[in-house]
Formats: C-alpha cells, sequence, structure tokens
C-alpha cells in the first residue's frame, strides 16, 4: 500500500520532488470541525524533463468514469517511465463523490460553476480556488472526465469551447481525437460561467472535456476511452513511451468534428413528461425529422408531443432516465463543422 500524507494547503506538496507523492488535501468544512481529504497525485518522472498534464475526475461527484481512469492511473503511471509531471485528482469535489451528487452537499455549489473560486468562499469554491492558483500555473494540458450524470444519455464524445486563439484551437482539436470517441464537440460557452474547462482555456492551456458515459453508472466503453484517451494524451506529448491506441479500429475515419455553439441548440422539454427516442444519440437526422415523442400520462385525452430535429446534424443528447423535467435540456443536434 502506497503511503498517503495528509496535507493542509498547497505549502505541504512537494511538486517537484522526483517520483510519485500522493496526497489528502485538507479543506475545512463550513460550520464544523473536520475537513475534506481529497486525493492527489503527483507524478514527476525521473527519466527527464517534458511537459505537464493534469487529470480530473470526479468534477461532479454522480459522474464515475473519470473517477475510475484517473484512479486507475494514480495507481499504475511508473515515475521511472514518465517525461515530466502528471498531476491527478480522481474526486476533485470529494464531498460530492462521498453522497454521489453533482453538487456539494456541504455547500450545495457545482464544481464546473466555481471556478475561478475564492480563497474565502464556502468549501467548493476553495477547492476551485487551489486547482486555479496551483495547479493550472504548472501544467500545459488540462483534462477533465465528465459523463453525463442523471438524466441524459450523451453521444460518446470529447469537447472543447470555441476560443480565438488559432494555434491552441488546433491543438485542441488534435488532442481530443486522442480518445478517439465518435465524435468532437464544440459547444457553447453561453450557458453557464464558472467552468473549469472555461478557465484553462483562459489561461491558454490545452484544455479537454468530454462526455464519457450517463445514468450515474459506470459505461464499459466510455471508460476504455477515458482511460485509454489519457494514456494516448500522454504518449503525444512524449510524457509516457509508447504509440497511440486505436480505440475504434472499424471506424471509418477520425471522429466528427460537431457543433453546438448557439444557446437554441439546446432545446427544453416543454413540460414534464417520459421521452420516448426514436433514435440512439449519435444517429444522424435531417431538419424537420421526428427524433422522439414526449408523453404527459396525466392527459389521458391527449396524443404525445411529437419532437422534430430543428436542424439536420447529429443526436448528441437526449432524455435517457424517465421522466424528463420541464426545462431540462431534451435535445441537442450537433452540425459537422467542414
Amino acid at each position: 500500500m502506497a503511503t498517503v500524507k495528509l496535507v493542509f494547503g498547497a505549502d505541504g506538496i512537494e511538486w517537484e520532488r522526483p517520483g510519485k507523492a500522493l496526497y489528502e488535501v485538507a479543506f475545512h468544512y463550513d460550520g464544523s470541525w473536520g475537513s475534506a481529504p481529497v486525493p492527489l497525485a503527483v507524478i514527476n518522472g525521473t527519466a527527464g524533463p517534458g511537459k505537464s498534464v493534469v487529470c480530473f475526475g470526479g468534477t461532479h461527484g454522480n459522474e464515475y468514469e473519470g473517477q475510475v481512469a484517473v484512479w486507475r492511473l494514480m495507481h499504475e503511471l511508473d515515475p521511472a517511465q514518465l517525461h515530466g509531471r502528471v498531476i491527478l485528482m480522481p474526486r476533485l469535489n470529494w464531498p460530492a463523490t462521498v453522497t454521489g451528487t453533482r453538487e456539494s452537499r456541504r455547500d450545495g455549489v457545482n464544481m464546473n460553476r466555481a471556478f475561478p473560486g475564492d480563497p474565502r468562499g464556502s468549501l467548493t469554491y476553495r477547492i476551485a480556488h487551489f486547482v486555479r492558483e496551483n495547479i493550472f500555473p504548472r501544467v500545459d494540458v488540462v483534462l477533465d472526465i465528465h459523463a453525463a450524470g442523471r438524466g441524459p444519455e450523451f453521444a460518446l464524445c470529447t469537447s472543447f469551447h470555441m476560443i480565438e486563439d488559432p494555434a491552441q484551437f488546433a491543438q485542441m482539436r488534435l488532442v481530443a481525437g486522442l480518445f478517439d470517441t465518435p465524435f468532437i464537440l464544440i459547444y457553447s460557452s453561453d450557458m453557464a460561467s464558472g467552468l473549469l474547462t472555461d478557465e484553462a482555456e483562459a489561461l491558454g492551456k490545452i484544455t479537454i472535456g468530454g462526455e464519457f458515459g450517463h445514468s450515474e453508472g459506470v459505461s464499459h466503453r466510455g471508460l476504455q476511452h477515458a482511460y485509454h484517451g489519457i494514456k494516448n494524451v500522454l504518449r503525444y506529448f512524449n510524457i509516457l513511451p509508447g504509440e497511440i491506441v486505436r480505440l475504434r479500429p472499424d471506424a471509418a475515419g477520425p471522429p466528427k468534428l460537431v457543433e453546438a455553439v448557439a444557446l437554441s441548440n439546446y432545446i427544453p422539454a416543454p413540460f414534464t413528461g417520459v421521452f420516448e427516442p426514436i433514435y440512439p444519440v449519435g444517429h444522424a437526422v435531417e431538419q424537420g425529422q421526428l427524433v422522439g415523442r414526449l408523453y404527459d400520462f396525466d392527459k389521458v385525452g391527449e396524443l404525445p408531443y411529437e419532437v422534430h430535429a430543428p436542424r439536420a446534424g447529429y443526436i448528441l443528447l437526449q432524455p435517457f432516465q424517465a421522466p424528463v423535467p420541464k426545462g431540462d435540456t431534451m435535445l441537442v443536434i450537433a452540425q459537422e463543422v467542414v
């Protein structure tokens, strides 16, 4: 069993020490004595200097593919094989991962709305501030592994925002493809503020998110793409030796680059109901095509509400768990970028 050091703040972390060091970083609770011990691994390769990468899982506590993939790598990566540095935080929002919830029940805050954080804020904001001030300045590449959590199903994809720097955009597109998911999604930055990836992108980091599962479970397929995708990124930057691994060897080509950058691309449910999908996620549809039906079972005399594609493209998101609440995003059709 590896030794784990409990530290209270960044000063107790040996960021430059060669080899692997495991920590629990204690963030004090609000309103009671005690702390949230957030796991952290700092692995400085002894094979030579190189790039630095950070990987996050558990930004949302009910999304598990990232927690599993990053936890595995925390124990499996051998510093003797590595050039550069790998920082791993498999359960970033530790309080939310303990309760299996999207937000922390300690303060009710969504970690992916808390950046850049606040050193005097509630627990989630203080964890975000720690990442912003102590992790981001030490890395070149930021990987944030998500899943759809409870409710919707996403087509398997990596993702990033539209950014102005063409060189950064090109590098992010390339790195996103290393996960070999069917899709790479360029998504809206107008839906919310305080995202981890927004903050990292603004700092010029090569930043990749992604959706690797749904329904608060662990997808075998999604986990393979998350775990091996991270290793592919480490290989691409010559941090880890070895060849890039194709995860869809029978696929006709590289991942499809698609976009849903307008708020109007995220269609809300007009009422609370049970969604019947006509096609699986990832399916190509034409504008106006019937893609689903929404049932209100309290209205016995009414036919279901028909859901039609507002534009041609691919179904990137639709409900999985029932019912879908009124106002929740019911459908995202992403168009291919050519």
